[in-house]
């Protein structure tokens, strides 16, 4: 009686908290979209359906945040970004990975990388804008590189999970086979580790487009200016232009919606399996 009692479910709660995490989810979505979709002369109720459709919010908001320019300039710093993370990060956790056991600089290294999750960004703020200016970073390129610096922390925190769980005899085998500690990398332990180059490419993803923080504090030249930095041209002084405002929040989120309804279930099986040893 006890054993069936404990696993029975309970559908009201269930049903309940099942229908505010909906409303928790798709609440701000149907907001923005109701809001995207009227005439300034219909925000009175903003969650009523518009009476009249209006499309050219869409089309006055990508006039308005010279939309193609900006986007160019966010995908061209989310890809390098991508593709020199997945390298540089996951080189660098397998050479933490195999050697901080036997190792104090490495196991040191670690935990100085762990460190940097505690850090919040505000504290680096000030810091970062005049080291940036100083070496140049305050553009594309710069920022780019910065990005694939500040992952490090995290990054090094799940591939290094994934990779001990991957037996060191693979490695002793292709070294004696003549392998360098690079190819044993590059050839056998790169393409294992597909799960978690999946998981951190999302996130970074996701971290790198929806950014606002840093391009703010370090791009100032318009033309090399991000889709999220783009987004203060509605803000007035005394007013915001809601409906092209939203319009616009809706096209910067939708690739970042799609890639993430695609690739979610890599999130959580390559965070459990890079977190559980």
């Amino acid at each position: 009686m006890k054993k069936s009692t404990l696993n029975r479910t309970n559908w009201p709660v269930t049903l309940i908290l099942l229908l505010c995490g909906i409303v928790a989810i798709l609440g701000p979505l149907y907001l923005a979209v109701m809001v995207a979709l009227k005439t300034p002369n219909q925000m009175t109720h903003v969650l009523a359906f518009p009476t009249h459709i209006r499309w050219a919010n869409f089309t006055d908001a990508i006039a308005l945040t010279n939309f193609g320019q900006n986007f160019l300039n966010t995908l061209f710093i989310t890809v390098v970004n991508l593709l020199f993370t997945l390298f540089t990060n996951a080189m660098a956790a397998y050479a933490i990975s195999r050697n901080r056991a036997h190792s104090k600089l490495f196991n040191a290294l670690y935990y100085y990388f762990i460190s940097a999750l505690f850090i919040p960004f505000n504290v680096l703020m000030l810091p970062l804008v005049k080291q940036a200016s100083a070496f140049h970073l305050d553009n594309i390129l710069g920022i780019t590189f910065l990005y694939i610096v500040f992952g490090l922390p995290m990054n090094t925190f799940l591939y290094t999970g994934f990779i001990s769980k991957i037996p060191v005899a693979l490695d002793e085998a292709a070294l004696m086979d003549g392998a360098t500690p690079f190819q044993v990398f590059r050839y056998i332990i790169f393409p294992m580790l597909k799960p978690m180059h999946a998981t951190v490419a999302i996130l970074s993803f996701m971290w790198t487009w929806n950014d606002f923080l840093m391009p703010l504090i370090l791009l100032s030249d318009p033309n090399q200016q991000t889709l999220q930095l783009s987004q203060y041209v509605f803000q007035g002084q005394f007013s915001t232009n809601y409906n092209l405002a939203f319009a616009s929040y809706l096209m910067v989120i939708l690739p970042v919606l799609i890639i993430y309804i695609i690739f979610q279930r890599f999130i959580i099986a390559g965070v459990v399996d890079g977190a559980v040893k």
